[in-house]
């Protein structure tokens, strides 16, 4: 027999979800990935998925993951600090920083993993942490792991970052760590990093790029702090193997020190099974292929920019983003999550993003295009656009 209490507090707390909605509905899909899906027999163009290269369908790396589950099996039976690391979890950290510009990188689980291994492996209860207000659910996690001091500063609001470290560096903490998402993943916009690097210098702050949704995508796909030619001057980049390299994991890219400090202290390295090996070679094998060519990033960047001119001509509000991430800002909740159901009614799969995902009263429909979009499936997609947006009064 339930809980009563448990029972009440489910059936009243969903009851309100969906009643605002707020309720997330899940979407089994019945393919791969990729620039079109299929969901309960239909096929849909895909307008969610943030396999932006589209090489989590790429025949390479399949074959790569293949020959390294005959070689090694489907698991690595093991934490890495015993004996889950294997040779291709060293090869894939080598690539990794090299890649990223560093002297070395660690390999995580997952991109969130990283920033609950990171920041509470070097931050405690004697520090401060200087967070932009609209980083991601894993940063905040992962500051609050740690019992760090938290200081929000407006989003990209450099005179407030600015403000707020002169008064951190007047308390009593012993570090001062300031972090940002590369790329801010609901509005696409980009960190205003050679400023918040100067910022960092000044005060002598530890600085902390979150770049999963820049890597793969800026500076050659390097990402956010090669786009803006400050490699060597960001203590900490995270970056994800699951999103633009095609994959699953992350990874923490910085100074050896830093490196060798996380695997002896970071938890989820100690205490969490180690990367399988098809995913380790098959991650090798994205990052080969981004070092040797920008062919995709720059098909990435075409069709992004193609969708974005035509759903700003038709009169939607996509914000202010800088990146193949394109919101469609619509306000309402429940106009929101209708707008998603008539898309995908119309074959076009976006998804409703709401609160607490965003602020209240700032639903919008997320759009990730990929370099895999041929302009004809992009054109269905605005007409779809169009004429449900019509419908809904949305626009003109």
């Amino acid at each position: 027999m339930s809980c009563r209490q448990l029972s009440h507090f489910l059936s009243e707390n969903l009851g309100e979800l969906k009643t605002k909605g707020l309720y997330n509905v899940i979407d089994p899909l019945q393919s791969a990935n990729g620039p079109t899906i299929l969901i309960k027999g239909r096929e849909l163009i895909n307008l969610s998925s943030n396999n932006y290269l589209g090489l989590a369908t790429d025949s390479r790396l399949k074959q790569s993951a293949v020959e390294a589950i005959q070689k090694y099996g489907v698991g690595a039976g093991a934490v890495r600090t015993i004996n889950g690391t294997f040779e291709l979890h060293l090869e894939l950290e080598e690539k990794l920083a090299k890649f990223k510009r560093t002297e070395a990188a660690v390999a995580y689980q997952s991109g969130f993993n990283c920033n609950m291994a990171a920041i509470s492996a070097v931050m405690d209860k004697n520090d401060a942490i200087l967070s932009d207000e609209l980083n991601h659910a894993s940063i905040i996690d992962g500051c609050r792991l740690s019992k760090a001091k938290i200081i929000a500063y407006k989003h990209s609001d450099m005179d407030d970052l600015r403000m707020k470290a002169e008064q951190a560096r007047n308390g009593a903490y012993n570090k001062i760590m300031v972090i940002t998402d590369g790329v801010f993943s609901m509005d696409g916009d980009i960190a205003r990093l050679p400023e918040i690097v100067e910022i960092a210098e000044e005060f002598d702050l530890i600085t902390y790029v979150d770049d999963a949704h820049g890597s793969g995508v800026l500076g050659e796909g390097a990402g956010t702090v090669k786009h803006f030619g400050l490699s060597g001057k960001v203590d900490f980049q995270i970056g994800t193997l699951s999103k633009a390299i095609g994959v699953v994991g992350g990874y923490v890219a910085g100074k050896q020190e830093l490196i060798d400090w996380l695997k002896a202290r970071s938890r989820p390295f100690l205490f969490s099974t180690s990367l399988s090996p098809a995913d380790v070679a098959a991650s090798i094998k994205a990052i080969d292929l981004l070092s040797n060519s920008t062919e995709q990033i720059r098909q990435l960047w075409e069709n992004a920019d193609y969708l974005k001119a035509g759903l700003k001509k038709l009169g939607f509000d996509i914000g202010n983003s800088q990146t193949p991430i394109t919101p469609c800002i619509l306000g309402d909740e429940i106009i929101t999550q209708e707008f998603s159901r008539q898309l995908n009614a119309e074959g076009v799969y976006a998804k409703a993003i709401v609160f607490p995902t965003v602020p209240r009263g700032t639903g919008r429909v997320r759009n990730m295009p990929s370099a895999s979009h041929t302009y004809q499936m992009l054109d269905t997609a605005i007409a779809v656009y169009a004429k449900v947006g019509r419908n809904l009064g949305v626009i003109h």
